[in-house]
Formats: structure tokens, sequence, C-alpha cells
């Protein structure tokens, strides 16, 4: 096992007083003129990383005292120390997380206290990506690495029926909204990115993707596309859909509405006549539309709602869930908006929207529930599992009492 050398005789520069931010800018004076100390600490880092890829782990955390000196990795849905690795100090794990990151991303993450980064490098002529996350924890340097799929997934693989993905191609719909929703992990990321490679590889246009980090980077195929990262590329979600209208696209993927501003943002450059794609932190698809109109003053909603009602094409949200042989699978809810949704949306009837998808299986629709009672039949999932991640715990104990 890779260790650091001389983390024993750096911490003895460190003063005893000093304390987070202070610690990490002497760490990184130092790494700056020790090079050779920072490539291997840039090794160790990959070596880590590696083992995470070959372990199919999801995420990698290290540093800070929550982790306790252990590299924890969650695999399959479970988050556990990886003994194996063996112990960090905090001046080890503060140096490992320092070393990636750039003199400039140095000085954003010491006065912002987080930083999201890409973290890429290759292996045998493989590129290994994850999206790192830095931030202080008890005033100590910790960090979350995200492991990003080697290769994309087909929309038939994630089981997306052919009528919903048709809408999700430029091809067959020119305009509309498409969001993906899920709470952290959940796949988000995944999805939105087997959607992107679909209209890259069937449509001639041009996409535009605002991301925080870059994450799977599309090479142009049969589209032109372009990434911006905000903060290096560009200044916010906002900013960068708001200069993708200048910039001739047919399709602008906005990694994440995070805030009233984004939301307005992306409702309007769909209403301009765009295709849109984006994330939002919802579990389900009324949860969605909820959340979008409740972001905004009361007064604003009812327009809210009549734009949202307008563009929204389609909204998916979906979970991770434990399979049998102790895997992970995903279940989904499909929204497919037709004008009876539309009408549910400006009425304020949203809670009518859950029937419709029910009823609407012809159009490619289905409620978390139904899709959890479809695995467990396929025996892929429990039935504890069915329950336990089911939105509506009453109709999905009404679904499998009649089996």
């Amino acid at each position: 096992m890779m260790r650091l050398s001389f983390t024993e005789a750096l911490s003895k520069d460190i003063p005893s007083n000093y304390q987070g931010v202070e610690v990490c800018e002497i760490i990184s004076q130092w790494l700056l003129h020790h090079s050779e100390r920072e490539n291997e600490c840039r090794d160790l880092l990959k070596y880590i990383l590696y083992k995470a890829r070959e372990m199919e782990a999801s995420d990698v955390d290290l540093g800070a005292p929550g982790c306790a000196n252990k590299i924890w990795m969650r695999v399959f849905g479970n988050k556990s120390p990886v003994e194996e690795l063996g112990e960090f100090s905090l001046i080890d794990t503060n140096t490992l997380i320092i070393s990636w990151l750039s003199p400039a991303q140095r000085s954003r993450l010491f006065m912002q206290k987080s930083l999201d980064f890409p973290l890429a490098f290759d292996i045998g002529g493989k590129e290994v990506r994850f999206r790192g996350t830095a931030f202080f924890d008890r005033n100590a340097l910790g960090a979350n690495f995200r492991r990003i799929n080697d290769s994309l997934l087909e929309m038939e693989t994630l089981g997306i029926p052919e009528v919903v993905a048709n809408r999700m191609n430029l091809r067959y719909e020119k305009t509309g909204l498409v969001l993906i929703t899920g709470i952290t992990g959940s796949g988000k990321s995944t999805t939105l990115n087997a959607i992107i490679d679909m209209n890259n590889r069937q449509n001639n246009g041009h996409i535009v993707s605002i991301d925080s980090p870059i994450e799977y980077v599309h090479h142009s195929k049969s589209c032109l596309v372009r990434h911006r990262e905000v903060g290096v590329d560009v200044l916010s979600f906002e900013h960068g859909a708001v200069e993708a209208l200048r910039q001739d696209p047919d399709i602008i993927v906005v990694g994440e509405m995070r805030d009233p501003q984004t939301i307005a943002t992306v409702l309007e450059i769909t209403d301009s006549g765009h295709k849109a794609f984006t994330t939002l932190h919802t579990s389900s698809a009324i949860d969605s539309v909820h959340r979008i109109v409740a972001e905004f003053p009361t007064d604003s909603q009812e327009r809210v709602r009549n734009r949202l009602a307008d563009v929204l094409t389609v909204c998916m949200s979906q979970k991770l869930v434990p399979t049998t042989d102790g895997k992970l699978t995903l279940a989904k809810e499909i929204l497919s908006v037709d004008s009876s949704v539309q009408a549910a949306i400006r009425n304020k009837n949203i809670g009518e929207i859950y029937q419709m998808m029910v009823e609407g299986k012809k159009l490619g629709m289905c409620t978390m529930e139904q899709d959890l009672k479809t695995l467990y039949q396929k025996g892929m999932i429990s039935h504890q599992v069915a329950l336990n991640y089911a939105n509506n715990k009453k109709r999905m104990h009404q679904l499998m009492s009649v089996l």
C-alpha cells in the first residue's frame, strides 16, 4: 500500500494554533515548492480512486474528523470504511485533496469553504473520471468523489418507453422541458447523459451543456456539443443559460436547477422555443411541480404555473433500489405531459396528476409504485424493498395485496 512519506515532517512546519484554512494555505504553499511531493500525493489519490473503480464504488469519502482517519466508499448503496487502505491523518488527507487543485481552485476553496471540481486521469489507456467536492468539516478539509460511468447507457437499458424517449429526442419534438429528478445519488446524471448521447447520435444540431462541474464529456458526433463549466467558463447556471441563447443552440442542458433565478431562466429559454434538459432534487413528479411553483413569491406563482404547464413535456423521477443479488437497479416514475396534465397544473389540481400517471400507460407513463411492483414481479427486488422505496406507501400496499 502506498503511503505519504513526508507529511510528518510537513506537520512540523504548521504552527500548533493554526486550524482550517490557515493549515491548508501552508500545505498549498509547501506543495508549490515541492513538485515531486505533489506528484506523490496525486499518485496516491489516483490509486485510491482507481481502487474505487475496481470495487464498483459510486462514491469515495476522505478527510476531516468525520471519516475517523479511514477512506470510506459506497458500494451498491452501502457506505463503509475500506480497512485495507489503512489510516490517514488529517495532514495526509488535507495534502491529498489540495494536491489535485490548481492555484485558482485552491483560492476559491479557501474563500468559499467549498468547491466542486472535475477529476480525470489515464490508467492503462483508460480515462477515469470523478466529480470532486471539497469542503470543511469541523475546521478540517474533507472531500467526496463521485465516480462517473466509463460508458453511456442506452435509453432501452434504462427502461424508458419508446414513446417517452421520442419526446426527449430533438428529431420528434423541437421544444419543451425535460426534467430528470431524484435525490442525491439516484443516477440523475447517468440518465441525463444517456438522453444527451441519444440526441448527439441521432440529430444534426447544437447542444450547449452548462455543468458544475463537467462530469461526462460528450464529443461531437452528429451534433456540435459544447460544455461550459460553472466557475471556469461561465459565472453561474443562470448566466450560462442566458448566454446559450446567443450561441445558436437547439438543445440547452442545465446541470441542475438550484435556485429561483435558474428555474425562471430555464422556463424562459424553453418558452422561447428551445429544447431544455435539467435536473431537480425531488422524489416524485408531483413534488417537482410543487417545488418549482413554491420557489416563487405568491404573487408570481400563477404566472409560473401557466408557463410550466406550457413548456413541461416529460418529468422522470428516479431512485436506485437494492436488488435481491445485492446490487442496485433503477426504479422510476414517468409523467408525460398532455392537455389533461397541463389543465391540472394551471388549475392547481396537481393532486390529480397521480391518477393520470396510473392510467397513462399508453403514453409511457407510470407511477413509482407501479414500477416497483413490476420490479418485484420480475424477482429483481424484495417485497420489503418495494414498500420501503414507494412514495405512496398506502398505494404500494394496495398494489402488492392483489398479487
